[in-house]
């Protein structure tokens, strides 16, 4: 028995779920569609990780809800992403394969406009959008969303994360008031709580699981290492999980492409994923990474919005995002559909604190693993082909007539001498490579030490962070570099909290920052063959002179112009630069 059928769901979208393989409902889908069915018109608010069925849950009471014999938009999905938009529009499709009349249309950036509004005019009664194109078209008045009966907004955190707020604004001040809305959301941050106040009457919350929490079903590990040796400790890790099949996800563009290009180099089949691609360069990534045939796909976290991939394996956080709900998106992507998964995170010392902080937000614990040495790569290695050759099925004709030939061939040798060789044929550049490999661990005196500098501590034999350390950049004037764009450069570059900054002197040909000691690293591994203005980044420190003090003015807090400092002990003081809007705190 289709257990749906207990949800007020009609016989022919029943029986589209029985052509479709699905006759138990996901918690959210049970608990969305009776309330959407059963409630009335009560606006609802739907809390769920990523991968637990949402585009069902609200799919399949939308399409029983539209009027089939009516060609004018009915119902409207907003997604964050021209992938999510993509792909909620087939699973409309689908779900909708036995109920004629109902017309999906997508509509989204990077696609030709005139073919998405010829679409829309053949008379779409569910429109799929991003809020940008969708807002390009109500300007252009070439689709009216005046009379819409539903709203979803999907992923409603993502798109307020990236920044489509305004977006947003504009277009539910085009739709009735009296329509019915749902959000869907992985997390509750207070933008998405404005939304809801603002748009929505009296939602009914519905929360599977706690809220803001990880996923039940995703193991957390992190790996400490030192910056310098993130890169290969990450191919252990993929080559001690042989059937890895994973996202990478990186802080920038250029990142993304450095270490794309290194894996595909080191012989990974690899691909980066990153908004300098174009629409048809995005699409034969993505066919490629869901057919498997690339097994690491390096992305960004605005780039990898809105994938549906439910096979992945592994999540490897490169870098620590910025936001404890970006983990939570990220993490999201793997231990799908019922599925295990596994988000590693690669962290160093001066970050560690940072998984404890993960670790309430979640609500989920991180298991600390050690990077595993270059003997127990090989054996896994090894132990993972010899199970793979054992379910090879042999092939009678290869036994019949060139078994008797090969066994006289091969007579002479013993059965350890047999194997070894076969073992060799594949596995002798592995052994070459991990021969002498070093212990990629961060050391116990240097974790030490770098936890004590985060939590602003001192420590002996590096700067404290009350001193000061100065930075060379190879860019200045003559490349067009200004303090303002420099400082923007920063807040995109940098994974951590507010910086603090001294001097910053733009000199013809190269720039002198003064920062904290204790954020140095940081600053380097953020701007290292960063493009600015054209040219790449190279950064070299040299200690502060004796005190650390540094030699400019501070600014004194919300202002902004230079003041006189009111005693030598407020000139001490490091300025404040907020990331956000690249001015002095």
């Amino acid at each position: 028995m289709n257990t749906f059928s207990t949800l007020g769901l009609n016989a022919e979208l029943i029986q589209a779920l029985d052509q479709l393989g699905f006759s138990e409902p996901t918690p959210v889908q049970r608990q969305v569609i009776h309330a959407w069915l059963s409630g009335g018109e009560r606006d609802l608010i739907a809390l769920a990780q990523t991968g637990t069925g949402k585009t069902a849950a609200f799919g399949l009471p939308l399409i029983q809800t539209i009027n089939p014999q009516s060609h004018t938009p009915q119902g409207l999905i907003l997604c964050p992403t021209r992938e999510l938009c993509l792909q909620v529009s087939k699973d409309i499709v689908a779900l909708a394969r036995c109920t004629p009349g109902i017309k999906p249309v997508a509509v989204y950036g990077g696609a030709n406009i005139l073919l998405q509004i010829k679409e829309v005019k053949r008379g779409a009664n569910i429109v799929v959008a991003t809020p940008g194109r969708l807002l390009d078209l109500i300007r252009r008045r070439e689709i009216d969303i005046s009379a819409i009966r539903a709203l979803v907004l999907d992923e409603a955190d993502e798109m307020l994360q990236m920044g489509f707020q305004d977006d947003l604004n504009a277009i539910l001040a085009e739709t009735p008031k009296d329509k019915r809305t749902a959000l869907f959301s992985a997390t509750m941050p207070q933008e998405v709580a404005t939304i809801a106040q603002n748009y929505m009457r009296s939602p009914l919350e519905i929360t599977v699981g706690d809220r803001n929490t990880g996923a039940e079903n995703v193991e957390h590990l992190y790996y400490l290492v030192a910056p310098r040796n993130r890169y290969q400790a990450m191919k252990r890790i993929a080559d001690l999980n042989p059937d890895m099949y994973a996202i990478i996800f990186c802080r920038t563009r250029q990142e993304t492409r450095e270490i794309a290009e290194r894996l595909i180099t080191d012989g990974y089949n690899a691909e980066a994923l990153h908004g300098e691609l174009s629409q048809a360069q995005r699409d034969q990534v993505m066919e490629r990474f869901r057919a498997m045939s690339l097994r690491l796909l390096v992305a960004t976290d605005v780039a990898a919005r809105g994938l549906d991939v439910k096979e992945l394996t592994h999540v490897i956080n490169y870098n620590l995002p910025d936001e404890a709900a970006n983990y939570t998106h990220r993490s999201g992507r793997t231990g799908r559909a019922g599925r295990a998964g596994i988000s590693v995170s690669l962290v160093s010392g001066y970050e560690r604190h940072r998984i404890q902080e993960l670790e309430r937000r979640i609500k989920r614990k991180f298991r600390r693993e050690q990077v595993p040495s270059g003997q127990e790569v090989c054996e896994r290695q090894l132990l993972h082909r010899v199970a793979a050759m054992k379910q090879v099925e042999i092939n009678p004709e290869l036994r019949e007539k060139f078994l008797p030939r090969i066994g006289e061939a091969l007579a002479e040798m013993s059965r350890e001498e047999l194997i070894a060789r076969l073992l060799s044929v594949e596995f002798n550049r592995l052994l070459d490579y991990y021969r002498g490999a070093i212990d990629l661990n961060l050391r116990e005196t240097e974790e030490k030490s770098r936890f004590k500098e985060a939590r602003g501590g001192k420590t002996g034999g590096v700067l404290g962070p009350g001193r000061m350390a100065r930075l060379h950049l190879n860019i200045g004037k003559r490349d067009g570099l200004t303090t303002k764009r420099l400082l923007a450069e920063l807040n995109a570059a940098l994974n951590s909290a507010p910086i603090k900054l001294g001097n910053i002197d733009i000199l013809r040909s190269s720039t002198i920052i003064e920062a904290e000691s204790r954020h140095t690293e940081t600053i380097i591994q953020a701007l290292t063959l960063r493009p600015v203005t054209g040219k790449m980044i190279s950064v070299q420190v040299e200690p502060a002179p004796a005190g650390g003090r540094p030699t400019g003015r501070p600014w004194e807090p919300h202002q902004h112009k230079y003041v006189k400092p009111k005693s030598k002990a407020q000139d001490r003081r490091p300025r404040q630069w907020n990331q956000t809007t690249a001015r002095p705190i």
